[in-house]
């Protein structure tokens, strides 16, 4: 059992909004729960009444109200509140609790000045730019897409999208021509919206070339509209309208058109790491409820609070963040490399300080980010209370990877005691979290603190029985409004089938490792297609990582297990990235394996341990044991991994190397 590192306070019912949706649920359902574990299983057994509840509850403007909940049960195949109709960007618009002149988005980044829009000209916005995109010919359906990055425009152009019924998709800008074309080409966009170029840190990155080059590989585009973010001044390329001319003055009024809770809000991608990346298709409705829950319910956010989340736009984080709005909460957005320092006029600096910074600026109440960052800022030594003033922050969120034991002793020691951290773990898949955080619960060092409202997580063992306590498989038992519609250009569903079910019949399989313990507690311990199974013993690679990385000497890493065909050990290869100047020596060596052993088990000592340059990761950060697993028992680096897909492509030639040289000895 890890250390309590946080309780709630005694009158968290009535300062929170889950305890305001409990005093509601006894006043118009006559229910009483007395602790959350008591609500979680309410809400993932009567499905009906707990999504209806957040339907009445936060007051959805619907164009046509329901009259069933959940007309089919069975997965896949899952339907909800069928005869309903509502638009997802009218409800995050009402921006319940907030006056016209109320600030409700700030846009930093390190290519321009920060731009602020009030609840006004947010509206104003997205009014401009849906009668722009009406103007070229956009229609519900049609699917309108953003190579641009974390900025004011790119939001204001998911709300237009969204209000006309057309379904939006976005790549951020460090996305090479392949990875957005490996998108693209599979859902046929007619508008493609793009940036010139953006600044990183102090280093400016022209796009223009790789626009034109997704230009000419996507014939089904009518229009371009291009956004001068890295030169304003500049003139838009030949052949395509400035951003001015898409939001231009126009006394149209701003209108949303009503869609099936079902309909194709927008377009998300699987990393893409092997194959053509899957396009999951998200719903309207879905999300808007999966949404509401978790920002109101789970993070606690509402009219008061300024949410932040560290994300690029090919990042479902970045869907997630932008419907804070919906439930009143304004929204920072960041666009630039969170490792430097980059300030006009010098050369930049390396600093983690700089997002703590931007809190303290933009008065940021609830802080997100990756846990690798968490981890970076703790190694660097950095103490954010030291370098912002961090007075207005009441909730941490981490996700992305999972966050060890001593993450989460860092943030308590170091950002402040006050806070709740939350450590979470979703999926592209439904554009949230399975299981996080809540303010009804303490925080325990190292555990995710409970199963989310609505989703029905269990661990499975080997023989698929649910289990307490041990590891085993994360599954879903039962249906989430936010489970995709399904996948673009896969009619009969069988690609989705495939994805989630072919293991479990009727069950959500969603790859990770989990142990749920006797208080619903939960701890993820990595991918179950990345596991290290040592003599029949799973290992997972969350809690390898946390021992490795925690050296002074070891900047990061990547562990494969190579199984042996005969059934034997197999191999466990070891691959670190070590501090600026070092080489990795036979003590080096040694004080590896003996931390491991010590800290976990004999059965974590590598057989071989390999200095590398970088290891590979995805854009949004996750690291390539399965490519790299693959690399190195013979498959084609180019049939392993899409490079468009990775921060660092060039990484992957030390794996085929070595794998070379494993085959020649």
């Amino acid at each position: 059992m890890g250390d309590m590192l946080w309780t709630p306070p005694a009158d968290v019912r009535e300062r929170s909004r889950i305890g305001a949706y409990l005093r509601w649920l006894r006043e118009h359902r006559g229910l009483d729960f007395a602790d959350y574990d008591a609500l979680w299983r309410w809400s993932t057994t009567d499905l009906d009444g707990f999504w209806r509840s957040i339907w009445d509850h936060f007051e959805v403007i619907a164009h046509t109200p329901p009259t069933a909940t959940l007309a089919e049960r069975g997965m896949p195949g899952a339907r909800w509140f069928p005869d309903a109709t509502l638009n997802y960007a009218e409800n995050v618009l009402r921006l319940p609790g907030r006056a016209d002149d109320d600030p409700v988005v700030f846009s930093h980044g390190q290519t321009r000045p920060p731009v602020t829009l009030t609840a006004g000209e947010l509206r104003e916005q997205v009014r401009r730019v849906s009668a722009g995109l009406r103007r070229l010919g956009v229609t519900a359906g049609d699917r309108v897409a953003a190579y641009a990055p974390n900025i004011a425009e790119t939001y204001v152009l998911l709300l237009a999208t969204a209000s006309l019924g057309a379904i939006f998709s976005s790549c951020a800008p460090e996305f090479g021509t392949r990875s957005v074309t490996d998108r693209w080409q599979q859902i046929e966009p007619t508008i493609l919206v793009a940036v010139d170029g953006y600044r990183y840190g102090d280093k400016p990155v022209d796009r223009r070339a790789e626009v034109a080059a997704i230009r000419a590989a996507l014939p089904s585009l009518r229009h371009t509209v291009s956004i001068g973010y890295l030169d304003p001044t500049g003139p838009a390329p030949g052949g395509t309208l400035g951003w001015a001319e898409l939001a231009a003055p126009t006394d149209e009024p701003l209108t949303f058109t009503p869609v099936a809770f079902d309909h194709p809000l927008y377009v998300l991608y699987s990393s893409g790491t092997t194959g053509l990346p899957k396009p999951i298709v998200h719903g309207h409705g879905g999300i808007l409820l999966e949404h509401l829950k978790m920002l109101a319910l789970h993070h606690d956010l509402g009219p008061a609070d300024r949410f932040f989340w560290f994300t690029t736009t090919g990042w479902m984080m970045w869907n997630f963040l932008v419907s804070g709005p919906a439930v009143g909460a304004a929204i920072v957005l960041f666009d630039g490399n969170p490792g430097v320092r980059a300030e006009p006029g010098r050369p930049a600096e390396p600093d983690l300080g700089g997002l703590w910074r931007l809190a303290a600026e933009t008065g940021t109440t609830y802080f997100g980010t990756s846990a690798p960052y968490l981890l970076a800022c703790r190694k660097a030594g950095l103490i954010p209370r030291e370098v912002a003033d961090l007075s207005a922050l009441r909730g941490v969120g981490s996700t992305g990877a999972p966050l060890p034991a001593e993450g989460f002793r860092w943030v308590y020691e170091t950002v402040g005691d006050h806070v709740q951290l939350q450590s979470l773990s979703g999926g592209t898949d439904v554009c949230t979290g399975f299981v996080g955080g809540v303010p009804l619960l303490p925080v325990y060092a190292g555990e995710i603190a409970c199963r989310a409202l609505g989703a029905k997580v269990e661990a499975r063992s080997a023989d698929g029985t649910p289990v307490i306590g041990e590891l085993g498989e994360l599954v879903i038992t039962e249906p989430m409004p936010s489970m995709p519609v399904g996948f673009w250009n896969d009619p009969d569903g069988t690609r989705y089938a495939e994805a989630y079910f072919d293991v479990y019949p009727g069950v959500w399989r969603h790859g990770d490792w989990i142990t749920i313990n006797e208080r619903g507690g939960c701890v993820i311990t990595g991918r179950s297609d990345a596991t290290l199974n040592r003599g029949g013993v799973r290992l997972g690679t969350a809690e390898f990582y946390s021992v490795v990385e925690g050296l002074d000497e070891v900047l990061d890493s990547v562990v494969v297990h190579l199984e042996d065909d005969e059934g034997g050990a197999g191999e466990l290869l070891l691959f670190v990235v070590l501090a600026e100047g070092l080489e990795l020596d036979d003590p080096m060596r040694a004080k590896i394996c003996r931390e491991l052993r010590t800290a976990l088990s004999p059965r974590h000592v590598p057989d071989e341990i390999h200095q590398v340059r970088s290891v590979p990761r995805t854009l949004s950060a996750k690291k390539l044991e399965v490519p790299v697993k693959k690399i190195l028992t013979g498959t084609p680096v180019d049939q392993a991994a899409a490079k468009g897909a990775l921060v660092n492509p060039e990484s992957l030639t030390a794996f085929a190397a070595l794998a070379r040289s494993r085959t020649t000895s």
